[in-house]
């Protein structure tokens, strides 16, 4: 499953949401070194994360699992339930339209057995 967050400026939307992360005004994503997303309550930190690929009109987060573990659909519905959530509630004047594929999209990382 991707998400996909449809915008005019996805650069600058991404590093608005980077930005938004650092300075601590979104709690719940933290950013690793390689630039990638995880959600950051305790429960659910590091069993995924997102990786966005900017594209002319908009930004995919392509959903990576850890390499030791399956991921469960609790993981993978949490994941883009909740962030779409985040990019609603901080950035829909940045975005016209965010949606989430129902299954694994094209470039997604789940594990072989997962879900």
């Amino acid at each position: 499953m991707a998400v996909r967050v449809f915008c005019r400026n996805p650069s600058s939307l991404l590093q608005k949401i980077k930005d938004a992360i650092r300075a601590g005004s979104i709690q719940t994503w933290q950013l690793d070194t390689d630039g990638d997303l995880t959600h950051s309550p305790e429960q659910w930190k590091n069993l995924a994360w997102f990786r966005p690929v900017v594209e002319d009109d908009r930004i995919i987060f392509k959903i990576l699992a850890r390499t030791d573990k399956v991921m469960s659909k609790a993981t993978y519905a949490v994941y883009h339930g909740r962030f779409i959530e985040m990019i609603l509630t901080h950035f829909d004047e940045d975005s016209t339209r965010v949606t989430a594929t129902s299954l694994p999209a094209n470039g997604d990382i789940i594990g072989s057995d997962a879900l």
